[in-house]
């Protein structure tokens, strides 16, 4: 990056911890609202279900941005890109916490990830150059551990936060980390910043990513509250997704300075990559909406003891991160995802035998061993997907990647909880065509009951409660069981890659 060179010493150190700090905090930001969502919803008096919008929004917007971040850090500099995006981010955080509504929460999160969008590309890239070329591999690496690490710390820290402070201090808490982030890059790179271009902006390539993108999001969140496709707005929203982006794609194609370069995916490695990166951090991140909501809303967890159930899958992946990005030059990275899919797989069918009887160690467990296969999906995925990327096309491929990974999450956090409530309606009715006053079983627990002194309306309701239990730990495990039955398919999908090695044990095209 012209203007700006490798730094040593303290200021090196001081560089690389704001940066790893706002792109940790940005990336943080994806997954600390989860376990506070039945406490948020509760607050704003909403439907659990309408609080996972406080989850879609800021993912779904931070997506979108993400392929505007090299126009936008060339017009400004990327230093000063840098420190008004992370500053506008901590900004947006506290009107987040200051939110009356669920409107204006979801307004402010929309506001939140456009501002923090391109935090994740701009630390990634003034990282990189201030570490001289040789040290490029450690820049990369810490990088990767705080976009790796952050998701994992965000139901913990959510959790801990909501029930010793409130839920707006889990937004609250953003505002100093920001200006402390902003405060050291201006001093550190004081004189220092890329050189500034007029750029042309893709406009109509932005707008139809907008449309086509909200488009399907609306269909994926209101989707089951409006009967989906019985509901005009549902067909109209699908449609217009579809036909926008049938023409953004055709636009982008011909397009000379395109929002987002699709000819990257005519190459192999990047498309399976992202592809595969795609499906598996969708996969991970319905799983994290889950847990937290299946624990507190069923199981009687606070949020507190909803982030220590899911705090342990940090553990081995602080251990195991660093020997796999030591070890990704020496082995095919294939052979990793591989073995992570089979961990993934073990701890999906673990939690798709869960009852209402487990205990607090049963949710720890798989949590624990997951920890094992976060990077070894998560780092080889990325060295897979750019192995065949010329350099003139790293940055480029990198905010793609970005933007298909975000999306991803964004997607499968809503579709994750409309299968939940779906597949509980389904295992619902099962039950309940069992359960009649007729019944032997019916009839005795309705005795034990009005027997213990419940009156026959509180017996029927403590009834209604247990079967809504059941049918929501069914609907929960159903998630698992067939998300391990496609961990598979993308493990052998990733053999279809080819990341040849060179001598020196690097990726080469």
């Amino acid at each position: 990056m012209a203007g700006i060179t490798p730094l040593s010493g303290s200021r090196r150190v001081a560089a690389t911890l704001a940066l790893a700090m706002a792109n940790f905090m940005v990336v943080l930001d994806t997954t600390i609202a989860n376990v506070s969502v039945p406490t948020i919803a509760g607050g704003l008096a909403v439907s659990p279900s309408q609080g996972t919008w406080v989850i879609t929004s800021y993912a779904v917007a931070e997506a979108i941005v993400v392929p505007l971040t090299g126009w936008y850090a060339a017009r400004l500099g990327a230093v000063r890109a840098f420190t008004l995006s992370v500053l506008g981010f901590g900004f947006i955080s506290m009107l987040c916490g200051l939110a009356g509504s669920l409107e204006m929460l979801v307004a402010m999160r929309i506001a939140q990830g456009l501002a923090g969008g391109p935090l994740m590309a701009l630390s990634q890239t003034i990282l990189l150059s201030s570490y001289p070329r040789e040290k490029a591999g450690a820049a990369i690496g810490i990088w990767s551990m705080t976009t790796l690490l952050a998701p994992i710390a965000g139901p913990l820290l959510g959790g801990w936060i909501s029930a010793s402070f409130s839920w707006p201090w889990i937004f609250f808490i953003n505002l100093p980390m920001a200006i402390i982030c902003a405060l050291l890059v201006r001093e550190v790179y004081r004189g220092m910043d890329s050189e500034r271009v007029a750029r042309p902006v893709d406009t109509v390539g932005v707008l139809l990513l907008i449309t086509w993108v909200g488009a399907l999001q609306l269909v994926l969140d209101k989707g089951r509250e409006l009967d989906w496709f019985g509901s005009p707005l549902i067909v109209a929203l699908a449609v217009t997704s579809v036909v926008a982006f049938v023409f953004f794609v055709i636009w982008e194609l011909d397009t000379p300075h395109p929002a987002v370069d699709v000819h990257l995916f005519a190459n192999r490695n990047f498309l399976i990559g992202v592809m595969a990166m795609s499906l598996i951090f969708g996969v991970f991140f319905g799983s994290v909406v889950l847990i937290p909501l299946w624990l507190q809303t069923q199981m009687g967890y606070t949020s507190l003891w909803a982030g220590y159930a899911t705090a342990p899958i940090g553990v081995l992946a602080v251990v195991a991160a660093p020997m796999i990005a030591m070890n990704l030059g020496r082995v095919d990275p294939r052979a990793f995802l591989t073995l992570s899919m089979t961990v993934f797989c073990l701890t999906f069918l673990m939690r798709h035998r869960f009852s209402t009887d487990i205990t607090f160690l049963d949710v720890a467990l798989p949590q624990f061993l997951q920890g094992m296969a976060m990077p070894m999906f998560f780092l080889p995925l990325n060295a897979l997907a750019l192995s065949g990327i010329h350099p003139s096309q790293l940055a480029s491929a990198s905010g793609l990647q970005n933007f298909v990974r975000t999306l991803a999450a964004a997607f499968s956090a809503a579709l994750a909880t409309t299968l939940w409530d779906d597949w509980t309606t389904a295992h619902r009715a099962v039950l309940v065509e069992h359960i009649t006053n007729t019944s032997p079983a019916t009839v005795a627990a309705l005795d034990r009951m009005t027997g213990a002194g419940l009156p026959p309306d509180g017996a029927l309701g403590l009834l209604n409660g247990v079967v809504q239990q059941q049918a929501s730990t069914l609907a929960f495990a159903d998630y698992f069981y067939y998300a391990a039955m496609l961990l598979p398919v993308v493990a052998l999908l990733t053999w279809v890659a080819r990341p040849a090695r060179g001598g020196g044990g690097e990726l080469r095209r």
